[in-house]
């Protein structure tokens, strides 16, 4: 029986993935977080084991269980754009530096390590497809502390790639862009800093609030283009359907 290591269980990838390994397989999920109200179900499972802790203060624990599992998914870190721009360190120590020992673990005790990248290490790629193999990775000025969050991920991920060149670790990167799902944050309280952009930007609608977007200047002329963007691709939608309809009463008029 396959055991897996889910650090940061609580989040919006951990229970999904939890939930789906307990249903769909025979696997035994351990897992680690410092809460645990989106888990709650599952801590009655006979194959869900949960510690509540922090991997920056349970690091026997950590390697303890490290050494246990065949799978190790550190997804524990921070995501949020306005704590990359008030708090950079922060975000470099929990996003590089305590999630550094656990990548090492892996690698001492040969085990698989899945971890979660992000589609910020393109940066501002100017080709005009973008090839992860290929393609330059271009980040902004040092005077920026929102690149952090990028060069932090980016720093682990070519970590994470020696490794498997020189230790033969076993490994898997996967780069996501903004999530969207059932479980992710809560519109109804305003959590400015620590809930995803989708979820922000839903939960200023619903409250009637301006729409704020974290290190841009120029904010509402952003967004006053998306709206056009929005109207015009809603109106070219319509334009389609209708011809799309047209063509096809054309079509079948002949057996009616």
């Amino acid at each position: 029986m396959k055991k897996v290591l889910i650090l940061g269980v609580n989040g919006f990838i951990g229970h999904h993935l939890s939930n789906r390994i307990l249903a769909t397989t025979d696997w035994e999920v351990y897992g680690m977080d410092m809460n645990s109200e989106r888990i709650t179900d599952l801590l009655g499972h006979e194959r869900f084991h949960f510690f509540e802790g922090d991997i920056t203060i349970n690091k026997e624990w950590v390697e303890y269980h490290v050494k246990k599992c065949d799978v190790i998914l550190p997804l524990v870190a921070i995501a949020t754009p306005a704590t990359y721009v008030k708090q950079p360190l922060r975000v470099f120590e929990l996003d590089f530096e305590a999630n550094l020992p656990i990548v090492r673990a892996a690698v001492k005790y040969g085990k698989h390590l899945v971890f979660p990248s992000t589609s910020e290490v393109y940066g501002m790629c100017h080709d005009g497809e973008f090839d992860p193999e290929e393609s330059e990775l271009i980040c902004g000025p040092i005077n920026m502390p929102r690149w952090i969050y990028s060069c932090s991920k980016q720093l682990m991920d070519r970590v994470i790639w020696g490794y498997g060149m020189q230790d033969n670790l076993n490994f898997t990167l996967f780069r996501p862009f903004n999530w969207i799902g059932a479980g992710l944050d809560s519109i109804h309280t305003p959590k400015e800093g620590s809930s995803r952009v989708v979820t922000q930007f839903l939960g200023h609608i619903v409250r009637g609030e301006n729409i704020s977007l974290v290190g841009w200047r120029a904010s509402e002329t952003r967004v006053h283009l998306c709206r056009r963007r929005y109207r015009r691709a809603n109106e070219d939608h319509r334009q389609q359907g209708r011809h799309r309809h047209r063509q096809d009463l054309q079509h079948r008029q002949p057996d009616q």
